[in-house]
């Protein structure tokens, strides 16, 4: 069966109206940012995210997929990786409207959620992030992203209702091949963050999801 019938199929009509609700990328960002950010490495399917309202970034990215894959949109996935051992990389949902791209995401920080679509190319869509991507201790951690992927690769695997989809996903991840934004030059001129804008980066934030340093 199609994966995304097995997912629709499985839907109550309550959830299924609610999907149906989710008509815009905007929408489908401002339901993430309404289910709580839990601690824990446990990965969620869709339709988890969904029953237990709950998400972290790599659950909100394809639960957003899913959700821009019923609107018509193909179900593409970025990751943003930082600087290794200084915090956790983050998934993005892509979405593209004419020649520009946009992103939705689920995240502990305030600022590497929604992007509107007119980011002419992945780099300068990614880049809008840089300023908002920083540790606990206030480091601007960004430093790679990976190629879009593609995720109906995984529709065998029933990767929207099936948990253990969720792991051959995030183990592709890990193998696809970074893309460097920035050189080691540019990385050790880095400021920290200023103050006001941790804490608005932080505001809500669920410390049991923070990477620990």
């Amino acid at each position: 069966m199609d994966a995304l019938i097995l997912f629709l199929n499985q839907l109550t009509k309550a959830e299924k109206s609610l999907m149906d609700s989710l008509d815009t990328p905007f929408k489908i960002q401002a339901f993430l940012d309404l289910v709580i950010y839990p601690g824990g490495e446990e990965n969620r399917s869709p339709i988890e995210v969904l029953r237990q309202r709950k998400a972290h970034c790599l659950d909100g990215a394809l639960f957003a997929a899913t959700a821009l894959r019923l609107l018509g949109f193909e179900p593409l996935i970025i990751d943003m990786l930082p600087d290794p051992g200084k915090d956790d990389d983050h998934i993005l949902a892509l979405f593209k409207v004419g020649s520009h791209w946009g992103a939705i995401a689920k995240s502990n920080f305030s600022g590497l959620r929604f992007r509107e679509p007119i980011h002419r190319t992945l780099r300068e869509l990614v880049m809008t992030y840089f300023e908002d991507f920083f540790n606990i201790k206030g480091e601007k951690t960004l430093r790679y992203y990976s190629r879009p992927v593609h995720l109906t690769r995984f529709d065998r695997l029933n990767w929207m209702t099936d948990p253990r989809g969720l792991d051959a996903v995030e183990k592709h991840l890990y193998q696809v091949k970074p893309i460097p934004l920035i050189t080691s030059e540019q990385a050790a001129y880095l400021s920290p963050v200023a103050k006001r804008s941790f804490d608005a980066g932080t505001l809500g934030l669920n410390y049991d999801g923070v990477y620990k340093l």
